[in-house]
């Protein structure tokens, strides 16, 4: 089965960024998960999951960023989220996660924070 996403993990400056593009669902989450992952690993301040580019996001991938979260509070790195798509942002306010996230409605100041 072919997945819909895609997963770019850069540094920049004081941040690893992990961007998402596609659709987050039980068939992609695993590559969400590699990249966080390998962001946490860089042992950067903050780790920045930019979701822009994400069209649908299930509990599976909400599983994953919670995950991410948990891993970052462990090795005392920041975990920041932008979030853009007002069907996206909906999920995370519906959920209760807009409490548990720093959600940013663009990139730089979500790397500014």
């Amino acid at each position: 089965m072919e997945q819909d996403i895609e997963i770019d993990v850069e540094r920049r400056g004081g941040s690893t960024i992990v961007s998402a593009r596609g659709e987050v669902d039980v068939a992609t989450a695993p590559a969400l998960r590699e990249g966080l992952d390998e962001a946490v690993a860089a042992d950067a301040g903050a780790v920045v999951v930019d979701l822009t580019g994400v069209t649908f996001i299930d509990s599976t991938g909400l599983g994953v960023l919670i995950g991410a979260r948990k891993r970052c509070l462990d090795a005392d790195l920041e975990l920041r989220v932008v979030v853009t798509e007002p069907r996206i942002l909906k999920v995370f306010e519906i959920t209760g996660l807009t409490e548990l996230f720093a959600i940013h409605e663009s990139l730089e100041p979500a790397l500014e924070a």
